[in-house]
């Protein structure tokens, strides 16, 4: 684990917050936060394990959506591995259509988004302007 765990990011991976005082913003900032310390794929399970806890201390715990939760794990990461943030504010300030809970709009329509099969399990985007899997696969690898 690189650098010290903010306050904020050891009391949401031990189920410590709020949820009535933990909005968007804050998921993103705890998603920029975790995955300053892990690879992705080592982040996910905390990242979603964390959401799960704050959607069942709400009482609400059928609001978690796995799609929307690896998704936006998954477009940080990817903002972050291109280029170096000072801090969560440069990064917020660079990418702010992260900061609105519509961003994923331009990858997915809202019937798949929307669908139990999204909430249950992550799908991957369905719209034409995103790539395909085969193809960032391709990208990645050559």
């Amino acid at each position: 684990m690189a650098g010290r765990v903010s306050n904020d990011l050891a009391r949401f991976l031990h189920g410590e917050l709020d949820p009535a005082s933990f909005h968007h913003a804050d998921h993103v900032r705890t998603a920029f936060e975790i995955l300053e310390r892990h690879p992705f794929i080592e982040a996910a399970g905390p990242y979603s394990a964390g959401v799960k806890v704050l959607a069942r201390k709400a009482g609400r715990p059928d609001a978690y959506h796995e799609t929307i939760t690896l998704a936006f794990l998954s477009l940080i990461a990817e903002r972050m591995s291109e280029r170096a943030f000072e801090d969560f504010e440069a990064f917020a300030t660079a990418n702010s259509d992260l900061m609105e809970k519509s961003a994923l709009s331009r990858w997915y329509t809202p019937e798949r988004l929307n669908s139990e099969r999204a909430r249950k399990m992550f799908v991957l985007p369905d719209r034409p302007s995103a790539p395909s899997a085969a193809r960032v696969l391709c990208l990645r690898s050559g």
